[in-house]
């Protein structure tokens, strides 16, 4: 099973991704390793805000597509579910 999930950053930025493990991939943007994204790394600590499940890697990967292309009003909407 597969996840996509939104974080909210400290600098209040939304970042995207997709995952087997949602609590283990955010226990790796938070930590002080290398294994987190670029992006986060440096707008510690996240906090997961929207996670939904994906049959299949691939349809994990066209969500986050997605949502990656919806304006930032309609991720914060979907954050807020």
């Amino acid at each position: 099973m597969w996840f996509v999930y939104l974080v909210r950053c400290a600098d209040n930025s939304l970042y995207t991704g997709i995952t087997t493990d949602v609590q283990w991939r955010i226990e790796e943007h938070n930590g002080n390793n290398k294994t987190g994204s670029k992006y986060t790394r440096v707008k510690r600590p996240v906090i997961v805000v929207y996670k939904e499940q994906a049959p299949t890697r691939s349809e994990a990967l066209k969500r986050e597509r997605k949502i990656k292309r919806m304006s930032h009003k309609e991720k914060e909407n979907l954050a807020a579910v």
